[in-house]
């Protein structure tokens, strides 16, 4: 296991962090132990590690699951794997980029929903994040290492400079909650930001989600996307420039809605997006 020798095994190996990658490796065992308790694992789990690196999540998660699917893009890492044979057996590993994964594929593989625990490159939190919303119907839940301040663009609240497209459709989708935070000694190298631990809870359904009922995905990214792409505009103005509809329609649609007519994005609430959504398809299939 490594953990404290971190530096020593990769030079070893020949190999370093990849800064392009924000690549950082978790070094304390009493931390990646907490994250494991923390995520709620069971002996019947089998869970999808996303970003395996050197293992030091691995291992206790290895020791709480039935089995454990590794997904790892650092082709040296598979290949210090393979030769030193370091994870338990009940670890698979698989050579894989995981914004290039196929989640259906590997649902279809798991016989469930997926149970993710990812502690990737912080360069690839955000497309990481979209692809969980956009896949949101194929896992079960998902605990993320994510820089502090993504995490808390993920529980921010309306009206305040956090609150952003990324808020309103994992709202829209799953349950958010902050486990834990994680300072920058607990890595290697050491980033330049605090870090923290959440649980996106996709099912059971969140009682918020259950209450609005159906929601078109694609449809609300786009409004969202749209609304939030010129915050400074009114919600108005900003999704006349999406093509939605003309302006006379948009403005029309958020008065059905019963908003204000000069509202900005960051006051909605997400079930006012997802009215707002409806309004709009509406007007649209009726043209």
């Amino acid at each position: 296991m490594v953990y404290q020798n971190t530096k020593t095994v990769l030079k070893k190996q020949g190999l370093a962090p990849a800064k392009k990658l924000g690549q950082n490796f978790l070094v304390h065992r009493h931390t990646a132990e907490r994250i494991v308790e923390l995520a709620g694992i069971t002996n019947k789990d089998t869970v999808l590690e996303v970003g395996v690196g050197l293992g030091a999540l691995t291992t206790p998660l290895a020791a709480a699951a039935a089995q454990v699917i590794g997904l790892e893009a650092d082709s040296g890492i598979i290949r210090l794997h393979e030769e030193q044979k370091s994870l338990p057996k009940n670890v698979r590993l698989i050579h894989k980029d995981v914004l290039k994964a196929d989640f259906q594929e590997l649902a279809d593989n798991f016989g469930d929903r997926l149970k993710i625990l990812a502690n990737l490159p912080y360069s690839i939190s955000s497309p990481f994040l979209f692809k969980l919303i956009k896949h949101h119907d194929l896992i079960d839940f998902a605990v993320v290492m994510l820089q502090k301040e993504v995490a808390l663009r993920l529980l921010a609240q309306p009206g305040t400079k956090e609150y952003g497209v990324p808020t309103v459709l994992m709202a829209s989708c799953a349950e958010v909650k902050m486990l834990m935070q994680v300072k920058p000694e607990e890595f290697h190298p050491k980033p330049k930001v605090d870090s923290a631990i959440v649980r996106l809870s996709f099912q059971p359904i969140p009682e918020r989600v259950q209450k609005i009922g159906p929601i078109d995905y694609p449809l609300l990214k786009t409004v969202v996307t749209g609304a939030f792409g010129q915050r400074r505009k009114t919600l108005l103005n900003a999704l006349s420039a999406t093509g939605l509809l003309d302006k006379h329609d948009i403005a029309e649609c958020i008065a059905a809605t019963g908003l204000a007519p000069l509202v900005r994005a960051e006051r909605l609430e997400f079930e006012d997006f997802v009215q707002l959504s409806r309004a709009i398809a509406e007007r649209r299939d009726s043209q």
